[in-house]
Formats: C-alpha cells, structure tokens, sequence
C-alpha cells in the first residue's frame, strides 16, 4: 500500500485494520532482523594493517550488497580486473573506508 493510498483511507476501520496487519507483521521484522549474520560488529581493530583489512572487507561487502549475483560479480571481474581506471577507482573506495577505520580507532594512537 502506498503512503498516498493510507492518507486516502476515509474510514476509521481502514485504518485500524492496518495498524492490526502493522502490529502483526512487526515481529516477524524484528525475527528476520535478529537472524540477520552480523558481519561488522564494530570498526574497532587492533592494528592499521587490520584496519585496512576490515576496509577491503567494507569495500567488497558494498559490492556484494549492491550486486547480489555471484555469476554477474565473476563476469564482471574479469573485465575490471584488466582495467586500471577501475582498478584505481576500488582503491579510492577501499582508502576512504580506511579513512573511517582510522578515525573510529583514534588513528591507533
């Protein structure tokens, strides 16, 4: 249902009815969300080495979300992994991700 459509809604029962079908689809939300992996617990790390590893992480992780399929991620790697120009662009994800590691460890100071 569209935002539009539930500002539409003239009757007080439309819109009891879907605060119930709301109420009752919030906890299998909060399920779904609680069996989600964590794969970032936090961007704490014990050294910069594992700062940048945690940023390559971040950097593929981004990729990943963006392309779920792994056959068009492997396709398509073929073809970036030959091309400079993306080759640099990667690297400039990956160091703004290291930028917010060292950030969030205080630069490991």
């Amino acid at each position: 249902m569209r935002f539009k459509e539930i500002l539409m809604m003239k009757t007080k029962k439309q819109l009891a009815t879907l605060l119930v079908v709301l109420a009752m689809l919030m906890p299998m939300a909060i399920q779904a969300e609680e069996r989600a992996e964590v794969w970032l617990p936090s961007l704490i790390t014990d050294s910069p080495q594992e700062g940048f590893e945690l940023a390559i992480k971040l950097s593929r992780m981004g990729v990943k979300s963006t392309q779920p399929s792994k056959e068009v991620l492997f396709r398509e790697r073929a073809k970036y992994s030959q091309n400079g120009e993306a080759l640099m662009h990667a690297s400039e994800v990956i160091a703004v991700h290291f930028q917010t590691v060292a950030a969030a460890n205080d630069y490991w100071n």
